[in-house]
């Protein structure tokens, strides 16, 4: 394995740009076939483990939720032996005893995106990876008891509604979300674990309340004034669970994740495009041989 590569990925939202601790750091510009991430990769070591980040929305936070390179993002991560990621999302809290200023380690979610790329398939391929239970279970569980180590008042579980944005919610649809029992609202967490899903990564979110979305009747509407504030007491958690959680991750993987695509892949191999198979290498590779380019068929 390149000396370069890592296991574990954290993918950073907002507030959180970096990573404080990381010793032998080394930055990474990255090409897909689906273009450049939305920032170097910066790799380094966090207690022993060998860790990928990468800042969600580009430093100085650039990128807004719809146009977010998601796909290249994830193939990128993937391409330097990432196994694990770690996703540190922004959310609305749409139940009363989910306070700001906790976290949620979610277990489902409710996609209400619209624009956004969802698969690394199409174009002559067809894959359907099961999805029923979105975020890895194993992760979930690790990301859950690092924060309830570090002390953090932390909900294990929950629906998460995915919004489209940048805008916030609506108090119709706000009530809406709530009527239909979810605990949280983001607009990052989709299409990243479809994609993790399709590229055989474990992927679980650790939810950082930030407000009460817009239904609250004693509280002002959200803005991301109060976004941002609550977020910036919120990332120092983040960064000591990260660091806990990534020392808890085993060095090999049990769970139905790392073989998503096992059975989920329905295009014959003969009839799969040359490009679109050598564009997907990375994930076909391990069941179909791909040719290189400068080989003739």
């Amino acid at each position: 394995m390149n000396s370069m590569n890592a296991t574990i990925g954290v993918i950073g939202g907002s507030g959180l740009y970096e990573i404080e601790g990381l010793t032998n750091i080394q930055e990474l510009e990255v090409n897909t076939p689906f273009g450049k991430p939305s920032d170097k990769i910066t790799v380094g070591l966090l207690g022993g483990k060998k860790i990928a980040f990468l800042p969600r929305h580009g430093k100085g936070h650039r990128i807004i939720p719809s146009e977010l390179p998601t796909r290249a993002n994830v193939y990128a991560l993937k391409s330097i032996g990432v196994e694990w990621i770690i996703s540190i999302n922004s959310a609305g809290s749409l139940k009363e005893e989910i306070h700001p200023g906790e976290m949620v380690v979610p277990d489902q979610l409710i996609d209400r995106t619209v624009k956004r790329e969802s698969t690394f398939f199409g174009r002559g391929i067809v894959a359907h990876v099961a999805f029923s239970d979105p975020f890895c279970p194993i992760l979930s569980d690790i990301l859950y008891r690092a924060a309830a180590g570090q002390g953090v008042k932390t909900h294990k579980g929950g629906d998460f509604v995915v919004m489209e944005g940048p805008q916030f919610s609506t108090r119709a649809e706000s009530n809406l979300y709530r009527s239909w029992g979810a605990s949280l609202i983001g607009m990052t967490v989709l299409p990243e674990a479809k994609l993790a899903r399709e590229a055989e990564i474990c992927y679980a979110s650790l939810a950082l309340v930030t407000d009460y979305d817009c239904w609250h009747e004693t509280c002002e509407p959200v803005t991301i004034g109060v976004v941002l504030a609550t977020m910036q007491q919120n990332v120092a958690n983040a960064r000591r669970i990260i660091s806990a959680a990534a020392a808890a991750i085993p060095g090999r993987r049990d769970c139905s994740c790392a073989e998503a695509l096992k059975t989920a892949i329905v295009t014959a191999p003969d009839m799969m495009p040359e490009q679109v198979k050598r564009d997907l290498s990375l994930l076909l590779g391990k069941y179909f041989p791909v040719s290189s380019p400068e080989q003739k068929h």
